[in-house]
């Protein structure tokens, strides 16, 4: 299968809105009681699918579905792969369900779309928008792992089942003996990633290479099977943490070619509306813009993209210490299911707790009913994992792997026409880690200690045993210094109070701390990028008619000079 999206219908009467603004590859299909037809954007034929499958996608363009589409008698079937890797939307209109593998396209038959509350509550306290909702009032996303199933009842009139195709759970057995472990994950690491260059013969693949341990094996592994492999690693400058001279020091171990890329302030400006577009959803996270340019400059090179997304969810990477600790002290607390919900919401690092700060009147009074503690149950959910680490690792799979790691990382690489592998993402790795004792992932201080020992004789030990640290995107820098006047562009006082959802001097609080506390030096740029990300989808992807401008806020002047200006009225 190859890179491309599909839209399209089931109900009882065909709809001439599907082929009114599309001329791609088109298929369809009758029952005794329904219509449907599928629209293909992005091939010029109709792809080969097998059975009653009528529509099917696959990130990696080899490997079976990851989102599908089947008619079974008076049934329609949505399904979608437990990584999350590809999303799938759906919507009941006048009496047919349209369903589609972007947001945008079902955008185009929606006469009046309005944003979903929920999904923009969601947003604001996880960066992603939490499945099944979505930023668009009645528009739902299938979740990672699951079917959902339509049914035509004898009066005409639709049932909507939801079942799960997998589930993760702890196995009754778990793997003590190290060395068993450590010979176990060898065999399994090497099969994921045969598995996902079976196709590949001798064309060169790219790898996106940080330096970190995840991407590191996986460039490993690759050009131990000899594969051809160009490296690309970010570089973001003065101001961040530079992934480039540790993705250079495993591409020399490697004897691999490697690729800087230039995330300075002016390649980040110019390709944000496009990352934008890309993405569909709106993800509030730093890294998309950086990524959109690893995608951009690895698919002038290659149409195959290798990556390391998924390794910390499936070894207990380094968000977990701090919620083992809260588990542990917090035992004893009378409310402690509670308090350890809202301690992992927390981990996400947003606007959950400052709803009454952020939010217009109007706005505020429709998420008082909604809570953002619900949109984890199902992930920290201890019957399938009684033991913590194994219920955090569930967690982190279903929630920022699915519904924001992966589909992401998808979204940006199709846009460039790269198809993409995360040898993490198989499925035979993921249960097998299941089984595995606590201490085999989280040894004392040291996370991920069975990978790195299954790996330390692939790569530089100073490589395999640093510490671990997230992507170090300047965001705070770039918005309080490059981006300072286009804050008053993206977050424009003017605009905010027309549109009514967020306060309209909710940026020049959060640059002068009096939105919260808590809300200080990385903070202030993650807070504000979240915003920036939502306001340039609800433009550029909703396609809301921007509100006039207001010229009163801070960055218009030089920021030295409005720094000077508010010591003055301090005194």
């Amino acid at each position: 299968m190859l890179s491309y999206h599909f839209i399209g219908y089931w109900g009882e009467k065909k709809e001439e809105k599907l082929t009114q603004r599309r001329r791609d590859a088109e298929r369809g299909g009758e029952g005794e009681r329904f219509v449907w037809n599928v629209v293909y954007v992005g091939c010029e034929s109709v792809p080969e699918i097998e059975g009653n499958t009528i529509a099917a996608v696959s990130a990696s363009s080899f490997s079976d579905a990851d989102v599908w589409v089947r008619v079974e008698d008076d049934s329609l079937i949505l399904g979608r792969e437990v990584f999350g890797k590809v999303p799938l939307f759906w919507s009941c209109q006048n009496n047919t369900v349209w369903f589609a593998s972007r947001l945008d396209l079902l955008l185009e038959i929606m006469d009046k779309p309005e944003v979903c509350i929920s999904g923009l509550y969601g947003y604001s306290c996880f960066s992603y928008v939490p499945t099944p909702v979505t930023s668009v009032s009645g528009v739902f996303s299938v979740g990672a792992g699951t079917e959902v199933i339509f049914n035509i009842d004898n009066v005409g009139n639709y049932q909507v089942i939801n079942n799960y195709n997998y589930q993760w759970y702890e196995s009754q057995e778990q793997i003590t003996d190290e060395n068993t472990a450590v010979s176990q994950l060898q065999s399994l690491l090497k099969n994921a990633v045969e598995r996902q260059v079976a196709d590949v013969k001798d064309e060169p693949v790219g790898v996106f290479l940080s330096g970190g341990l995840d991407s590191s094996i996986v460039a490993a592994l690759l050009v131990q099977l000899g594969v051809k492999v160009r490296a690309y690693s970010l570089d973001f400058g003065e101001f961040g943490v530079s992934e480039y001279c540790y993705g250079k020091q495993v591409a020399e171990f490697l004897n691999i070619p490697i690729i800087k890329v230039d995330a300075s302030p002016k390649n980040i400006k110019n390709a944000i509306i496009p990352t934008v577009k890309a993405l569909d959803l709106p993800f509030g996270d730093g890294v998309t813009v950086p990524l959109y340019l690893l995608n951009k400059v690895a698919s002038q090179e290659t149409k195959v993209i290798f990556n390391g997304e998924g390794g910390d969810q499936l070894f207990a990477g380094w968000t977990n210490k701090p919620l083992i600790a809260a588990g542990i002290y917090q035992g004893e607390h009378p409310h402690k299911n509670e308090d350890f919900i809202s301690q992992y919401l927390r981990t996400f690092h947003r606007l959950w707790g400052y709803e009454s700060r952020v939010y217009q009147p109007d706005i505020y009074a429709q998420i008082q009913g909604l809570n953002a503690q619900e949109w984890l149950l199902d992930g920290l959910d201890s019957r399938f994992c009684p033991s913590l680490l194994h219920r955090l690792r569930r967690a982190s799979l279903m929630l920022k792997g699915a519904q924001n790691i992966h589909p992401r990382a998808t979204a940006l690489s199709f846009v460039h026409g790269l198809n993409v592998r995360s040898p993490f993402c198989d499925l035979n790795l993921a249960k097998w880690t299941f089984q595995l004792s606590g201490e085999l992932c989280l040894q004392g201080a040291c996370e991920k200690y069975i990978l790195k020992r299954a790996v330390e004789n692939l790569l530089p030990s100073e490589i395999v045993w640093r510490q671990k640290r997230g992507m170090g995107v300047p965001l705070t820098s770039w918005c309080v210094n490059n981006f300072w006047h286009d804050l008053g562009n993206w977050l424009n006082p003017g605009i905010l109070e027309a549109e009514n959802i967020f306060y309209p001097d909710i940026a020049t609080k959060i640059i002068t701390g009096e939105l919260g506390g808590h809300i200080q030096g990385r903070r202030i740029g993650e807070i504000l990028w979240l915003l920036i990300m939502w306001e340039l989808w609800y433009f550029h992807v909703f396609g809301v008619k921007l509100g006039s401008k207001s010229w009163k806020h801070p960055f218009l002047l030089p920021r030295g000079l409005w720094k000077h200006y508010k010591k003055l009225q301090n005194y």
